[in-house]
């Protein structure tokens, strides 16, 4: 017994340094005007009530969740496309799995630059939808044939989702993977025998049997939702141009710390964006159930 307590001493002491301590830390600050050299006078609540009533806080949030409410449910469904896809025995297997899966574990930053490289005005993108003959339909919802949709604010989210979608379906799939491979198959014979079909399978078995991998993966999801920041960051700098359309919390968060030194106020950004993550995680349990031994 001695010996596990050893082997999970160090691992608890950072877990306990870096993680608790850095909250506590961050909210003891944040009832201060905290700069460089430490405290310069006792705020209390009124870091937060500057939140309340801060339009770009409010910005903000209203992107962060915009994202999340269209990125994950996005980013969950072509991940367990992609799962079921790769869970066949097909031939190329093991090269699917790993082609849909390197995008995730490619650089985030250089990903960024040469999506925001293709999405130009006079970039890729535009190039292969005018070859297409797309142009007209586009232009029915106002983008142009040189629409440039890093830069415009009506567009500027959208494509970084996009961006994201790709680029995280990968690891989803790991996810669902891993589910998938715990569904006994003796119940696929079962459904084959009663003469259920493909999508029949699929959406009476498969899908209600994924329901732990469902909660893990959206728990996850969210989770990175409202941590997004480096893509934002590259498309949009600190300022999250085009009129704050990139500006999400942490962004936000980075901005009042790092440009402006207001440490107290940034401390008390990442509280409120602790609390939403804990009040969505445990929205989200509660929705998916508490069945024991979901983690």
């Amino acid at each position: 017994m001695l010996a596990g307590f050893a082997l999970i001493a160090l691992p608890m002491f950072f877990f306990l340094t870096l993680k608790i301590g850095a909250i506590i830390y961050a909210t003891f600050i944040s009832f201060f005007q905290w700069g460089l050299r430490g405290a310069r006078d006792v705020k209390g609540l009124e870091n937060y009530q500057r939140l309340l009533s801060d339009p770009i806080f409010h910005k903000a949030i209203a992107n962060t969740l915009y994202y999340a409410v269209v990125w994950v449910p996005l980013t969950m469904a072509l991940g367990l496309f992609l799962a079921v896809i790769v869970n066949q025995k097909i031939r190329g297997q093991t090269f699917f799995r790993a082609s849909f899966y390197f995008p995730s574990i490619a650089s985030s930053a250089a990903i960024t630059v040469l999506w925001i490289f293709l999405f130009q005005p006079d970039g890729l993108f535009n190039d292969v939808r005018a070859a297409l003959g797309l142009n007209p339909l586009f232009e029915l919802f106002g983008l142009g044939p040189k629409h440039a949709w890093i830069s415009t604010s009506n567009t500027a989210l959208n494509t970084i989702i996009a961006l994201n979608v790709w680029t995280t379906s990968g690891t989803f799939m790991l996810f669902y993977l891993a589910y998938l491979q715990t569904i006994s198959k003796d119940v696929y014979e079962a459904a084959a025998i009663d003469g259920a079909g493909a999508w029949q399978t699929f959406w009476k078995i498969t899908f209600p049997l994924l329901k732990p991998g469902h909660y893990f993966v959206a728990t996850v999801a969210f989770i990175g939702a409202f941590q997004m920041f480096d893509q934002a960051y590259i498309g949009g700098g600190a300022d999250g141009t085009p009129n704050n359309s990139l500006t999400t919390i942490v962004l936000y968060l980075y901005r009042k710390a790092i440009a402006d030194f207001d440490f107290g106020y940034a401390a008390a950004v990442g509280v409120v964006l602790f609390l939403i993550i804990m009040a969505v995680t445990l929205i989200q349990r509660r929705l998916f159930g508490q069945t024991p031994g979901w983690y």
